[in-house]
């Protein structure tokens, strides 16, 4: 759930179209760190329990109903329809089909927009709801790489990248390593809206190609022993 485009941060810039206009790394920090004060708490607070993490998480990827939910879940059908009706009233999901069920309605469900959480809003979730976040992210992870290696799907074209990359930093290093992080999720949702567009216009190749990207900044337990180095691999935004 980590997200997939960095779309909460531009839709507080819609709403809040008196934050400082400008360019660079700099500049756009600057924003960051403004609408951290401004930002539309609707996310924040649906955020604030677990188990919605994981309802989003999984809304985030596909559609189900709160019956499907608590089974994959093991929780609770009240339980679990409490907190999709409260991820509903942030306007976090959406509502997009019903269906007949044994007498009754079963409704389905799925968020309202890929989920992306900039670390500045990171910070205001409770701890516990963050790691449930990372659990749930790299789970993902495991789940799409082993199966696009099974099926083949991962290097079958040879526009692939897999790197990585351990280096040592200080404080104002990890500061720009996650700004560049969150630069290339900006810009990977504005690759993916030009690719709409020649598809839409007919132009280009025409493909439809299911790729995921994935970036990690994070503390590594093995930095101390590790030293500084230039060497890459080939390596997948896939």
């Amino acid at each position: 759930m980590y997200p997939d485009g960095y779309r909460e941060e531009r839709n507080v810039a819609a709403k809040n179209p008196s934050r400082p206009k400008g360019k660079g790394k700099a500049v756009k920090k600057r924003h960051r760190e403004a609408s951290s004060k401004t930002v539309d708490q609707r996310l924040i607070k649906a955020l604030a329990h677990p188990l919605r993490v994981e309802v989003l998480a999984i809304l985030n990827d596909r559609m189900a109903s709160p019956n499907e939910l608590s089974k994959e879940l093991e929780e609770g059908l009240s339980q679990v329809s409490y907190h999709v009706k409260v991820l509903k009233d942030f306007e976090c999901i959406e509502m997009v089909k019903t269906e007949p069920r044994r007498g009754a309605v079963e409704h389905y469900y799925r968020a309202s927009s890929k989920v992306f959480i900039p670390v500045w809003m990171m910070k205001l979730i409770p701890k516990s709801a963050q790691r449930e976040m990372f659990g749930d992210v790299l789970a993902d992870i495991e789940q799409d790489v082993g199966t696009s290696l099974e099926t083949g799907t991962f290097d079958k074209r040879p526009d692939w990248v897999v790197g990585r990359d351990p280096r040592i930093l200080d404080g104002k290093g990890r500061e720009d390593a996650e700004e560049a992080a969150a630069e290339f999720f900006e810009r990977y949702e504005e690759i993916e809206g030009e690719a709409a567009n020649r598809r839409a216009k007919g132009e280009g190749d025409g493909e439809s190609i299911p790729t995921t990207a994935v970036v990690l900044v994070f503390g590594s337990a093995l930095g101390k022993k590790l030293k500084p180095t230039k060497k890459r691999g080939k390596g997948s935004g896939r």
